[in-house]
């Protein structure tokens, strides 16, 4: 028996809450996204307001202490260091549609129902159709979605003025050019800076460059309370940690111990317990050589209450026979420490 409109409706829902969580299709084209899902694990939920995300930091101590003797004088001063970090929140659409026209070549047949009352007990053939249907254009929501965030946490917010500025609006290439951050100068608040190293010369693998001014960065990262808990690389940036380990003979023991021959390939790379992984939009952005190091319990989205992936059904026009769908979003990413987060790069 055929769908009624309401029907189509209900099952288009239903197949978008569904998909959201189970998605089974096999793209040859999806990539692994470790910033995003790094992004979306630290979600913090804010109650909205006049369209800003403000926290409050702090750099510059002005109390401290002074000895003194019997009617000595002593001083006094009034604190007022406190500064206020502000970032836009921005509204984010993604939509998809579908036409009855689509629905009848796939062999479902629509019975045009305007109040609902002619229902109709679909069969579990025409569920299997529709669900096939409608599967392809939830898979390239759901994908297209991951991919535009993705990408908007990698850039720095110029691509587009009403996308949230990512990543590289707060770990700057050149954090003392004088770039604002959130509404503060870090020329004038050097504690409001990120770390930064770039064009370091790999060129002799053996001089450990790399590893060497890796070692000492991290030390400055946790310097004022930091604790780095994400390490992402593009493939060259690997390329030359990896050479700088096998000029010194590090190899994974992990095949011989599962086959008795030794494994001529380096291990899994790791450093101060922290996993460097690969993120292939580095090397799509030509950011191939860099390396990010970030700590995400200060660098994360704030996400409007009840706005986070809001699902939306609009009514079908009364002139056209086509249905849609989309989801929206309103947030901003917010960072509240810069100095716990760098940015390193080979030649």
């Amino acid at each position: 028996m055929a769908f009624t409109l309401q029907e189509v409706e209900n099952i288009a829902n239903a197949a978008i809450d569904f998909h959201f969580k189970r998605g089974t299709i096999f793209s040859q084209t999806i990539q692994n996204k470790p910033l995003l899902k790094a992004m979306q694990a630290k979600e913090k939920t804010i109650p909205g307001g006049q369209g800003n995300v403000t926290v409050r930091v702090k750099g510059v101590y002005s109390t401290t202490i002074q000895g003194f003797q019997h009617d000595d004088s002593v001083g006094y001063v009034n604190p007022a260091n406190i500064k206020t970090a502000t970032y836009p929140y921005k509204l984010i659409h993604a939509g998809i549609s579908f036409s009855m026209h689509e629905l009848i070549k796939d062999g479902i047949a629509v019975n045009d129902s305007t109040t609902g009352e002619s229902t109709s007990k679909a069969s579990d053939r025409e569920m299997t159709a529709l669900a096939n249907l409608l599967e392809d254009k939830l898979e390239d929501m759901q994908e297209g979605i991951d991919r535009g965030f993705n990408s908007m946490y990698w850039k720095d917010g110029t691509q587009d003025s009403n996308l949230i500025p990512g990543i590289r609006s707060m770990v700057l290439d050149a954090p003392t050019a004088g770039a604002v951050v959130g509404g503060i100068d870090p020329v004038a608040n050097s504690w409001w800076q990120n770390r930064a190293s770039l064009a370091l010369n790999t060129g002799t693998p053996a001089n450990l460059v790399l590893t060497t001014k890796l070692q000492n960065e991290f030390r400055q990262l946790r310097r004022y309370g930091g604790k780095p808990n994400l390490f992402l690389a593009g493939s060259s940036f690997l390329d030359a940690f990896e050479q700088e380990l096998r000029s010194k003979g590090n190899f994974t023991m992990e095949g011989w111990a599962k086959s008795g021959r030794l494994d001529a390939s380096v291990a899994d790379l790791s450093f101060k317990g922290l996993d460097l992984e690969y993120d292939p939009t580095l090397d799509d952005l030509g950011l191939a050589k860099y390396g990010f190091v970030l700590d995400t319990s200060h660098i994360f989205p704030t996400v409007v209450a009840g706005e986070n992936m809001k699902k939306h059904a609009p009514a079908r026009p009364e002139n056209k026979y086509v249905f849609y769908r989309a989801v929206t979003y309103a947030g901003a990413l917010t960072c509240n420490q810069r100095n716990c987060h760098g940015v390193y790069s080979i030649a």
